[in-house]
């Protein structure tokens, strides 16, 4: 380990192979930090907080600190991160309540840039990026390979579907479902992420799926509901395209148009 002599790391906490810790960095006595794992100068990393293996936590993060809920008592919540995650400067990554699950997590290979912020109660898939500034309130879901743009700020308890795209400087107030691309102050849809989707390795019979039965939900005039059963008669079914229609199952917050 590779540890900065002015660190704080309390004896309580475990460290793993091949660790360091940059200056002034502060380690809580609960903390798990897994094996090849580097933390910045100035870090805070404090509660029942497990962090994998291979990360990197870039200077001044504040990691597991207590969540930002008047009726928090101080109860033993978690943080869990992955593995091989990306953690850049000034992020903020909070630990759960006690009304869900007690556990906020990160899966792996995430990339989270400058001053953005993860409430208590969040679940992030992998490979999820996150842009500066970009804010998740409490209880809000994000699937695999979602993109967030920069100063995007989102609703609590929303759920952001996997390879959903959403453009920067937006308000996201309800679901966003997979595979779709969000732009707009108060964020609307504006179709299938067709070339992010190609740039992923999509085919072109999969992209072109997904973009007809957007169509049909969202651009034909029909109920909802409709369209979705339109969807199933006239499309045969693949992967990709039932992701989407399984989406629309138990939405809290409605689905975002």
């Amino acid at each position: 380990m590779d540890i900065h002599p002015t660190a704080a790391i309390d004896p309580g906490a475990e460290l793993g192979i091949g660790v360091s810790i940059g200056p002034y960095s502060t380690i809580g006595p609960h903390v798990v930090i897994g094996d090849g794992t580097e933390i910045g100068a100035h870090v805070v990393i404090e509660g029942h907080t497990y962090i994998g293996e291979d990360n990197r936590i870039y200077p001044f993060s504040s990691i597991g600190t207590p969540p930002q809920d008047i009726g928090y008592r101080g109860e033993d919540t978690r943080l869990n991160i992955g593995d091989k995650n990306v953690i850049r400067e000034y992020v903020t990554i909070h630990r759960a309540t006690t009304k869900q699950y007690w556990e906020t997590i990160l899966g792996d290979q995430n990339y989270i840039m400058a001053y953005a912020h993860i409430a208590h109660d969040c679940i992030l898939g992998n490979n999820v990026i996150m842009s500066n500034v970009a804010t998740l309130a409490g209880h809000i879901t994000v699937g695999d390979h979602a993109i967030l743009g920069g100063l995007v700020a989102v609703h609590q308890f929303v759920r952001i579907g996997d390879y959903a795209f959403l453009g920067g400087k937006s308000g996201i107030d309800r679901d966003v479902p997979p595979f779709m691309i969000t732009a707009g102050e108060r964020a609307r849809l504006y179709g299938i992420n067709r070339k992010g989707l190609a740039r992923m390795g999509f085919s072109r019979e999969v992209i072109d799926g997904l973009k007809k039965a957007y169509q049909i939900i969202w651009r034909e005039k029909r109920r909802f509901e409709e369209g979705i059963q339109t969807v199933r008669e006239r499309i045969p079914s693949f992967p990709e395209l039932e992701m989407l229609l399984n989406f629309f199952e138990g939405s809290k917050r409605g689905i975002l148009r």
